[in-house]
């Protein structure tokens, strides 16, 4: 990853990026092995470390997964859970190959499409995430919708999406990294009429605004707003939620940018910032905090790689 001496940010940012940026190599010696995928500015990324209570967790849940889909290989529960099982642990080239085997054996499994789709965007590969999840939403047309299971549950055990809403929301962060705010924003918005809950209405809420400002449609975008309140039922997604009160002008930015929670939240706060900079005109505050989630150990979050994204594009329209 490049990395560029930036201006100082203001205290309480700079707190929660130092709490996600504790000194990473993003480029390490061969001998850690194979690279999972390659950044947009063409660094490897390598899976990175977990705590050893949670590895110790993660690979007993993939152990047993293996062992349920080696009995039973033509089952597709059993290989999609052994897929997710493998990407929980940062193997994502592993389990974008075993959906590919899936979709051989299941070309129908609109599922497979979707957890492949996902998988795509984290190695970065959108146009072929593209192709799957497009492939994903044709067969479930004029399906029921069903809960999609959680494979890391919430603290009330309770699934809080749906396949049709994953499938739409992923089509819709894939248009969205590629800087394609028109189709980002239908996409997000099939999303959002699937929403079932409170935590699905603020994740597809806050993309769909953000790709509504990003494509120059602020009228738009205010609009997405109006549903939005203090009081809603978020059990998960309080990262998003925050984010939205920030657009409606019910917080202040230093007041999202908390440094508190896990990887994934703080790359979701942060992003969410430094993006409301950017489409508010502000670019160097943006890129202050944008240059610094890249900086996370862990690139899979969408935050991360959405930053990545936008810095890429940056770059490149700095040297026309």
């Amino acid at each position: 990853m490049k990395h560029v001496a930036r201006p100082a940010l203001a205290p309480i940012a700079a707190l929660l990026l130092a709490a996600c940026v504790p000194s990473v190599r993003r480029d390490p010696s061969p001998q850690m092995g194979r690279p999972e995928a390659v950044s947009l500015f063409g660094n490897r990324l390598y899976t990175p470390e977990l705590p050893l209570e949670r590895r110790t967790r993660l690979e007993a849940d993939l152990a047993e997964a293996q062992r349920a889909y080696e009995a039973r290989p033509g089952n597709a529960d059993a290989l999609i859970w052994y897929g997710r099982r493998l990407a929980y642990l940062g193997r994502y080239r592993d389990a974008v190959a075993i959906f590919s085997e899936g979709i051989k054996r299941h070309p129908r499994d609109a599922r497979i499409y979707r957890h492949r789709g996902h998988r795509l965007i984290t190695l970065r590969r959108f146009e072929h995430a593209i192709r799957d999840l497009r492939r994903a939403a044709q067969l479930t047309m004029g399906q029921p919708d069903q809960p999609e299971p959680d494979g890391m549950p919430n603290a009330q055990n309770v699934p809080l999406s749906t396949l049709q809403g994953n499938i739409w929301y992923h089509l819709g962060l894939a248009h969205y990294l590629r800087g394609e705010w028109g189709r980002a924003a239908e996409a997000f918005r099939q999303a959002l009429a699937r929403a079932r809950n409170d935590d699905s209405v603020v994740a597809a809420s806050d993309w769909l605004y953000m790709a509504l400002r990003r494509g120059g449609r602020a009228a738009e975008a205010a609009r997405v707003l109006e549903r939005i309140r203090r009081d809603m039922n978020v059990m998960e997604n309080t990262a998003y939620h925050r984010r939205l009160l920030l657009y409606r002008g019910e917080l202040p930015a230093d007041s999202v940018l908390t440094g508190e929670g896990d990887g994934t939240q703080l790359a979701t706060q942060g992003y969410g910032v430094g993006n409301w900079h950017l489409y508010n005109g502000r670019r160097r505050e943006a890129e202050d905090i944008l240059w610094r989630v890249v900086q996370a150990e862990n690139w899979a979050p969408f935050g991360y790689i959405a930053a990545e994204a936008d810095l890429h594009r940056l770059e490149r329209s700095g040297r026309r």
